[in-house]
């Protein structure tokens, strides 16, 4: 019987995997070479060139209207196909129309809205909700902490490859002490009830499983929102307790938004950007929102300061002085 050589998808999740890619990169990244395929009537991509890659490029600029970083994310992943999977060398550079960046100002929501949606919310996405917001943390970032990342003694929190694969540190609000460390203690009985079951695995990063084999046992390695039941890990087939979906925590904040009447476009990621507003609004430097918030570039965290308040750069007139 004669061997098919693998599909092609195949050897690009098969790449990524052995180069130790995130899972939702892996999933990212086919997903856009699937899309490049079935924009050029499924062509091999072998059979074509950079010409193919700036016609895909640019109808996601032109027709699709998409952001700057998500063409950058579909060139990334054409390039790894070509590079890492086909090992095959473009014919020149690729010149493409590029995304236009949007000048849009975040939203915000004040205090007393703040406040409104977290009370329709309920345990653990309410605590979520308490950190995006009182710690600045992204959606991901939240969902996938882990328990030695949080430092109760230095009311800290350490981001472990975020945005940039940057680590980071960010504060860990006083008031959400109790109620965090009511969730770890669940975390602990669930994680405790898996190890007597045969269980007790979690997914590690990077090269972390070979390196230290009995680490994804260990407790301060799990989820602090893990996930209410085993699901497959679909690298090694193991059964895994995973961490909470963001989806969950999307479709609870988006009902508590409506449940609590709030007319503003609200996200998860709103919370961030009231973390950020909040605190120049309360005096504190741009240089240190920027470290917490993980801010490549300080023009990054200055659009904050065009969401106060008060208008003409927060400036206070002199006639109120």
């Amino acid at each position: 019987m004669k061997n098919h050589p693998p599909k092609l998808l195949d050897q690009v999740r098969h790449t990524l995997r052995r180069r130790h890619y995130a899972p939702r990169t892996e999933e990212t990244y086919a997903n856009w070479i699937k899309r490049f395929i079935l924009f050029h009537n499924k062509k091999h991509p072998k059979n074509m060139n950079t010409t193919e890659i700036e016609q895909f490029l640019t109808h996601l600029a032109i027709n699709e209207h998409v952001a700057p970083s998500t063409q950058n994310q579909a060139l990334a992943a054409l390039l790894f196909l070509y590079q890492q999977v086909l090992h095959h060398e473009l014919d020149r550079p690729i010149d493409a129309a590029r995304a236009k960046k949007s000048a849009r100002l975040p939203v915000v929501m004040n205090k007393d809205e703040i406040n409104r949606v977290i009370a329709c919310l309920t345990d653990p996405y309410q605590l979520m909700a308490q950190l995006l917001y009182g710690s600045g943390l992204r959606l991901m970032e939240c969902v996938r902490l882990r328990v030695k990342d949080v430092h109760f003694d230095r009311y800290q929190i350490i981001v472990r490859s975020g945005k940039g694969n940057k680590d980071r540190d960010t504060i860990l609000p006083d008031i959400l002490h109790t109620p965090l460390q009511r969730q770890l203690r669940y975390a602990q009985a669930l994680h405790q009830n898996d190890l007597e079951q045969g269980y007790g695995e979690v997914y590690l990063p990077h090269a972390l499983e070979r390196k230290y084999p009995n680490a994804n046992r260990e407790w301060m390695w799990q989820y602090v929102f893990p996930s209410h039941k085993l699901s497959q890990d679909p690298h090694t087939g193991l059964d895994r307790r995973h961490h909470l979906s963001e989806k969950g925590l999307q479709n609870a904040v988006r009902n508590a938004v409506k449940t609590a009447q709030i007319n503003k476009p609200v996200s998860c990621h709103t919370f961030r950007h009231s973390f950020a507003t909040h605190l120049l609004e309360n005096g504190y430097d741009i240089r240190t929102i920027q470290e917490l918030m993980g801010h490549k570039s300080v023009e990054t965290t200055m659009i904050y300061t065009h969401v106060l308040k008060r208008g003409g750069k927060a400036v206070r007139s002199p006639l109120d002085n």
